[in-house]
């Protein structure tokens, strides 16, 4: 790809990162539905009308590649948000400073993919076995996807936050949207700052699974790079806009393992076709049918709306929403929301869902009462509830 035509693209790339900056998150606010719809449909429509680019410009199969790219690297984006969520609600960030934490993750993870990819293609082109090894790390991602996914699976406090909290020393309570504040004289860490840290080092391992993902659709690295980035913009309204659907995408996971097995089966196909390995037929290609790129997009695309239909038609993918309401609800009213009234109408809610949840099937009732986080925060919002009423009898 000419260097005309990388500069171009990068200009680009940064000029909407930099638009995000000045007109969206300079001011802490909570983003309308509408809002978050209007800038979601924006971003998708410069993704597409760039892949209708690469399909005149560089040809139908460099088109196919991309698109099947980005859907990919969508995909497993969306699936990335539910941890996103995990680690704000994790952190308590306050929503209106979320758009923020968020762009900072988007914009860091770009640049750590980049890297990943460059690294990616120099591997490639100095050794054909690189294609094995991604075909198996895809396989092993899959198969540890099909582990049902809560809250209680993940930690936000991974090795990244770790080594902050090791380095510099940290505050309990949020500044504003300030990274920084002073403490006692001494300069320190605000949660701002930490939870930024969180959400970067966790999105530099998902590129760990979706890089190899992707070069298994292609080995363009113009293609690669253009269907990661234009796949991240985008992602900060995108989360916004499916805050209250997240949890309802119950089977996912199950569709994203589903297409990361086939594009692992695809990589090592294809390494067997280049194979130069000693102790497999003796270094010598085998013959194999390739699987093209057309197919892959059309698998791709037919395993994602199974999966999405499924999941938004599952009576368990309904309860999902009431569950994180109910969660959300009980957090707020513990550690959020001082005003009495608003606490009450707080409860209010939580008790209603709770009302919801114990109308589901045993089976259900039996996987929520499993999580055993969820079901000790719901205790000691009626713990403290109790408290006032406790106090008065006295």
């Amino acid at each position: 790809m000419p260097q005309v035509v990388w500069w171009s693209t990068i200009v680009g790339i940064v000029g909407l990162l930099l638009f995000d900056y000045l007109a969206h998150v300079r001011r802490a606010h909570l983003p309308t539905l509408r809002e978050a719809a209007l800038w979601s449909t924006v971003y998708v429509g410069i993704a597409v009308l760039f892949g209708v680019g690469v399909l005149l410009f560089a040809g139908a199969d460099t088109g196919a590649e991309y698109f099947a790219g980005w859907v990919t690297e969508k995909a497993l984006s969306v699936d990335n948000l539910f941890v996103f969520l995990v680690v704000m609600g994790s952190f308590r960030v306050p929503r209106a400073n979320q758009q923020k934490v968020l762009l900072f993750g988007i914009t860091f993870a770009l640049v750590a993919r980049t890297g990943v990819i460059l690294l990616g293609a120099a591997l490639i082109d100095l050794f054909a076995w690189v294609f094995y090894f991604f075909g198996l790390a895809l396989l092993i991602t899959a198969g540890g996807m099909v582990k049902p996914t809560t809250e209680e699976n993940h930690d936000a406090d991974n090795v990244v936050v770790r080594v902050a909290r090791g380095l510099m020393r940290t505050t309990d309570s949020y500044h504003g949207d300030r990274l920084l504040t002073a403490v006692d004289g001494r300069r320190v860490m605000t949660p701002m700052l930490l939870v930024m840290v969180a959400i970067g080092g966790t999105d530099l391992l998902f590129a760990l699974d979706s890089i190899p993902a992707l070069f298994g659709l292609t080995q363009n690295v113009y293609v690669v790079f253009t269907a990661t980035a234009f796949s991240m913009l985008g992602l900060r309204q995108l989360y916004f806009l499916l805050d209250g659907l997240l949890n309802r995408l119950v089977y996912l996971t199950y569709g994203l393992a589903v297409i990361l097995v086939f594009i692992g089966v695809k990589l090592i196909l294809h390494a067997l076709g280049e194979n130069n390995v000693p102790f497999v037929n003796g270094g010598r290609p085998v013959e194999v049918v390739e699987i093209s790129t057309g197919l892959s997009l059309v698998v791709i695309f037919a395993v994602l709306v199974v999966t999405v239909v499924a999941s938004l038609t599952s009576r368990w993918g309904r309860a999902q929403n009431v569950i994180c309401a109910a969660r959300r609800h009980a957090r707020e009213y513990l550690d959020v929301e001082n005003d009495p009234v608003h606490r009450e109408e707080i409860f209010a809610k939580l008790c209603a869902e709770e009302r919801i949840l114990k109308q589901l099937p045993e089976k259900y009732r039996a996987r929520i009462r499993a999580q055993e986080e969820l079901m000790a925060l719901l205790l000691k919002a009626h713990e403290r509830r109790a408290e006032p009423a406790a106090v008065a009898e006295r």
